[in-house]
């Protein structure tokens, strides 16, 4: 399938490639698919998340992975729980 790109669209793809630091022919499926506004609204978002990394801002990995254990653990007590109240019911128990 061939796809002509008008030279506007031509530049808007050779800036959202630098943006993500590739090059306009590794962009094209990105686009392709799901749009310039979705791409450079992805992009944009992915250099920010980049920036507040570099800058210290963000999250340590520890910390992400610490408080994802906890919400995981919390939520395999809930479930527990509530798979010993159902036994307990099964069973006549109150």
């Amino acid at each position: 399938m061939k796809t002509d790109l008008t030279p506007a669209m031509q530049r808007r793809l050779a800036k959202l490639a630098t943006a993500a630091g590739r090059t306009p022919a590794e962009m094209l499926p990105y686009v392709m698919q799901d749009g310039f506004d979705y791409t450079e609204e992805f992009i944009r978002k992915v250099n920010e998340a980049l920036d507040e990394v570099d800058s210290g801002d963000g999250i340590p990995h520890e910390v992400v992975m610490h408080e994802a254990q906890a919400i995981i653990d919390a939520h395999a007590a809930k479930r527990k729980k509530a798979a010993c109240v159902a036994q307990d019911r099964t069973a006549g128990i109150h």
